[in-house]
């Protein structure tokens, strides 16, 4: 399913890329940020890999707590399908940063909101990112899930590179927590004040517990699955931040920018000629 997620954020990244143009976001912006954030482990300095290694320590750490906590939850589902628990999984769903990306791009082109359409293009240029790396490592690393029906297959049960389809062996990362920290992450960056910047993310957390609790994901899965959503979005973000402070924010007006007074003196005769808009 992930890959599908993958090919529907870029059909309609792509669809609405032209939409965006008015507003510096094309598609030829995105190819060269897309380079950009390619070659990103080459510019990394020491404060990178450390958030890396402290990264893969916590995932590492948390691995030693996989087995317990799927034994403590496997045998009391009573919450399994309670409404926050179901919120949590579909707010990792593949269709969720599809959802979100759509409605603020749609919202942004009916009332000409530079602020949505931000959100729009960063959550679908982060969720582009975060579904191909996701996928790419899940093949790779080939995890089983712990739902899987055999008591020989533990927290270290592993077949890299098995099928790119078999869902039963992609647990790491975890999908649904990197796409929900991608949107959570964005959304956070976007808003204000503090304390909706913090709410923003009970969402995401919700996330990880529901696939935890569900059966779907180990812990660790999660853990590293929200990173890698964290650190992407907040790349994407950074990134227009950046540009937008080194002075290339468009050419689109506010409202009160189409306003026009022009003075007014023809003999006796004096005023100003005030233009405003659709009047």
């Amino acid at each position: 399913m992930r890959n599908k997620f993958i090919i529907i954020i870029l059909f309609i990244f792509l669809y609405e890329c032209p939409l965006f143009a008015q507003y510096k976001y094309t598609f030829s912006q995105f190819g060269d940020e897309t380079v950009d954030f390619i070659k990103q482990p080459l510019k990394w300095d020491g404060s990178d890999y450390l958030k890396f290694g402290l990264i893969s320590l916590a995932g590492g750490l948390t691995m030693f707590a996989d087995e317990p906590i799927r034994d403590a939850v496997r045998d009391n589902h009573k919450y399994s399908m309670s409404a926050p628990m179901e919120f949590g999984r579909m707010y990792g769903e593949l269709y969720s940063p599809i959802i979100f990306f759509s409605g603020f791009a749609a919202y942004s082109l009916i009332t000409n909101d530079i602020k949505t359409r931000k959100i729009a293009y960063e959550i679908g240029q982060a969720s582009l990112y975060a579904g191909a790396i996701n996928y790419a490592l899940k093949f790779a690393i080939g995890r089983g899930r712990p739902n899987l029906n055999s008591s020989t297959i533990g927290a270290g049960f592993y077949k890299p590179f098995y099928s790119p389809f078999k869902e039963e062996y992609h647990s790491m990362p975890g999908g649904h927590s990197t796409a929900a920290f991608v949107i959570s992450t964005v959304l956070s960056r976007n808003v204000n004040p503090v304390w909706l910047k913090i709410l923003v993310y009970a969402p995401a957390l919700l996330t990880m517990t529901s696939r935890v609790y569900q059966g779907f994901h180990w812990t660790s899965d999660n853990i590293i699955g929200a990173a890698f959503g964290y650190f992407i979005g907040t790349w994407v973000v950074d990134k227009h931040e950046k540009t937008d402070k080194s002075g290339n924010k468009g050419t689109q007006k506010t409202f009160l920018q189409h306003f026009q007074i022009q003075p007014v003196i023809s003999g006796d005769n004096y005023g100003i000629n005030l233009s405003v808009p659709f009047l």
